[in-house]
């Protein structure tokens, strides 16, 4: 991410988007007080600059039929640069991890996975996920529910930091 200084238009555009990323540019530009030329140069570049990443639709699985969520802790036989890569290009394979993240700590990696049930899950644990080349052992919490699933950043805070930086 280049090192830019974002305005308080550019955060605003970027907090407005995180809250409703299908809004039109219009109603974007009017939002944050600037006219729809300039307001979509600044997505433009806010896209081209990495800080806006994407824009998808949050989809509700139960909806689609996926019952089951489940955390797995994963710990490996190696911290080695290769088996790290590896382990993450793996997990980057399997459709129902969703998220993959490296941790530091006892262990090397917490999974986020969704199945439609418990024995899809369970057959993806012991057929895929535990025998992957150099897991060592994985723990599992099956998700009873969800209280809070915020995406993105709080702005709040974003702009705290930038008002005691100006």
């Amino acid at each position: 991410m280049p090192s830019v200084k974002l305005d308080p238009i550019d955060r605003k555009i970027l907090a407005e988007l995180q809250a409703d990323g299908r809004m039109t540019n219009v109603e974007l530009s009017r939002r944050v007080g600037i006219s729809a030329p300039p307001c979509l140069r600044r997505v433009r570049t806010l896209e081209e600059t990495g800080f806006i990443e994407g824009y998808h639709a949050r989809v509700n699985g139960r909806g689609l039929g996926f019952e089951v969520q489940v955390f797995a802790m994963v710990s490996l036989t190696s911290q080695a640069e290769a088996v790290l890569s590896a382990f993450e290009a793996r997990a980057r394979s399997w459709p129902l991890v969703r998220e993959c993240h490296m941790l530091n700590g006892e262990i090397d990696f917490i999974l986020k996975c969704v199945a439609p049930d418990l024995s899809t899950f369970q057959s993806f644990l012991t057929e895929e996920l535990t025998a992957a080349d150099h897991v060592a052992s994985v723990k599992t919490s099956l998700v009873i529910r969800c209280a809070k699933d915020e995406p993105g950043v709080p702005f709040e805070i974003v702009e705290e930091r930038a008002a005691m930086e100006d």
